[in-house]
């Protein structure tokens, strides 16, 4: 891979973001179409491809997980953001065996600080600390 993996997972933020805005049967599409306007190198599309394509196929399960350690919050009244963030960080730290634990929990905190709101780092920390105690 010629991108290092914070761009990746930058790109992989941006791709999963479009979940929420497209029909299932377009979405296959979308991430190509939104690939096609990278400077990537094959090795680097095809990984982000068949990443966000597993990504999506888990997103029910992480977002029923999500539900049911989260009070009062549900992923339907997230954020968007927040709630990408969240997703991605979960599904590196259950499916990413080259990333560790903390390393998704501190780059979700990051990017929530780029992209999301005055509270977004403290929530996406939160929400994602809860995935934490029940590894240990």
């Amino acid at each position: 891979m010629s991108l290092n993996r914070k761009t990746l997972r930058l790109f992989s933020m941006k791709l999963l973001f479009e979940y929420e805005f497209y029909p299932e049967e377009e979405r296959e599409e979308q991430v190509k179409v939104f690939l096609s306007w990278q400077e990537l190198t094959a090795e680097d599309r095809e990984f982000l491809l068949q990443r966000v394509t597993d990504a999506f196929q888990k997103i029910p399960e992480i977002d029923r997980e999500i539900n049911e350690k989260t009070e009062g919050w549900t992923t339907a009244r997230m954020n968007k953001v927040d709630l990408t963030l969240i997703r991605l960080a979960i599904y590196e730290m259950r499916y990413d065996p080259e990333t560790p634990t903390k390393v998704a929990i501190d780059e979700a905190v990051e990017l929530a600080k780029e992209f999301g709101g005055a509270d977004s780092p403290k929530f996406v920390n939160g929400v994602l600390a809860k995935f934490v105690k029940e590894e240990a």
